[in-house]
């Protein structure tokens, strides 16, 4: 196991304001096709939601958890088969209000892994909310792509997302161009719309 995370400038705050834009881009489009590709993914609109809400309730998971040699030994979150994108989105703001609600309810020295691949990584309280924005935000913008509707997070939570995020290098590399959202996106192997 590596050594312990250093605290960057994301904070659980930021990430109830991230889950609130998500939460409200795709409460818009509840009406639409779910079936369809996530933007450039394989995957559907649908299986990309539910797969958004298994990656922030095992965030939730891993810190109430402190275990820190592995992930604890428990499945993934599943829908129900038949569930529609309502449930999904009931589902996503659910286990998000849960892993804020974990990171505020954790002291201070709490440590959990966050990440089990490459030796894995132990992190306090303020890495798991940056991590789950992580998540909401790329595939937020997967989702948003697929199903036509317009998400542009502010600069400023993408910055520090950006700055928190980088020095972990689990994400892929790239050069800041003082576009935070932009660079978010490339790192993770996405591009931005064309505006």
């Amino acid at each position: 196991m590596q050594g312990d995370l250093a605290d960057g400038p994301f904070t659980v705050d930021d990430f109830d304001a991230i889950a609130d834009l998500v939460l409200d881009a795709l409460g818009s489009a509840l009406d639409r096709d779910w079936s369809v590709a996530a933007g450039t993914l394989e995957w559907s609109c649908w299986t990309t939601a539910e797969h958004t809400v298994d990656c922030v309730f095992s965030y939730a998971l891993f810190l109430a958890s402190r275990k820190q040699d592995d992930y604890p030994r428990l499945g993934e979150l599943h829908a129900e088969p038949g569930a529609a994108p309502a449930d999904l989105l009931e589902g996503l703001r659910a286990v998000s209000t849960m892993l804020s609600s974990v990171i505020r309810t954790a002291p201070a020295d709490a440590r959990a892994i966050i990440w089990a691949r490459d030796g894995g990584q132990v992190a306090g309280p303020q890495h798991f909310a940056a991590r789950g924005a992580h998540e909401l935000l790329l595939h937020a913008h997967d989702l948003c792509a697929g199903l036509d509707v317009a998400f542009d997070p502010p600069q400023d939570l993408c910055q520090r997302l950006w700055e928190h995020t980088e020095p972990w290098g689990v994400y892929g590399d790239n050069d800041p161009t003082g576009d935070p959202w932009h660079d978010l996106l490339v790192r993770s192997g996405r591009t931005r719309p064309s505006t």
